[in-house]
């Protein structure tokens, strides 16, 4: 077995997803996560794909004209080495980030909370600041940013963990019974 990874149905799981505190304070990083510097986007699933298109229609509705207009030329998303990936904007904003004053949004989890849409964005948006690899089969770990300093300080404060946070992500990956295995070892 990895160190420092505790295995629950065959998922590993990076202990730090289990110790680490963190709570997302958007006033502070203002929607990070969706502007990012980098020439890849979420990782995206392949069945992600089709619901994405079904949805697009309304989500556009969200967007500014300038993510309007790259969407017009471009696909949301992208493949590299077999990896599928959600698209940039100049290499900064997820094609799918709208704007609340200064802070960046995801205009699809937008839709779904406006109950006008049933799918609430990428698996791996929902579990962020966790990121599922494959090496055998899933193995989940807590991935640092910079960007992010803030929801380690708000973290100390809610005093909740990264899977206490990404609960909602975890449980609609994996289901309820899994999250309470993988839950079990911080109550003991």
């Amino acid at each position: 077995m990895f160190k420092d990874f505790i295995d629950i149905d065959n998922i590993l799981v990076n202990e730090e997803v289990l110790r680490k505190k963190f709570t997302c304070d958007l006033e502070k990083c203002k929607g990070a996560c969706c502007t990012m510097e980098s020439d890849y986007g979420a990782p995206l699933l392949g069945s992600e794909i089709e619901k994405i298109e079904n949805v697009l229609p309304i989500v556009k509705k969200y967007l500014s004209e300038i993510h309007l207009e790259y969407l017009n030329s471009h696909n949301f998303w992208f493949e590299v080495d077999g990896d599928l990936m959600v698209s940039s904007f100049n290499k900064r904003e997820c094609v799918f980030a709208y704007y609340e004053g200064d802070i960046a949004k995801c205009a699809i989890e937008k839709a779904y909370y406006e109950e006008v849409t049933d799918f609430i964005k990428p698996i791996s948006c929902h579990l962020f600041p966790i990121r599922v690899n494959k090496f055998g089969g899933d193995i989940l770990k807590y991935e640092e940013y910079s960007e992010c300093s803030p929801a380690l300080e708000n973290g100390k404060k809610t005093k909740l963990t990264v899977a206490q946070f990404c609960k909602a992500g975890l449980e609609r990956l994996y289901g309820s019974e899994w999250y309470k295995k993988l839950m079990k070892p911080t109550k003991d």
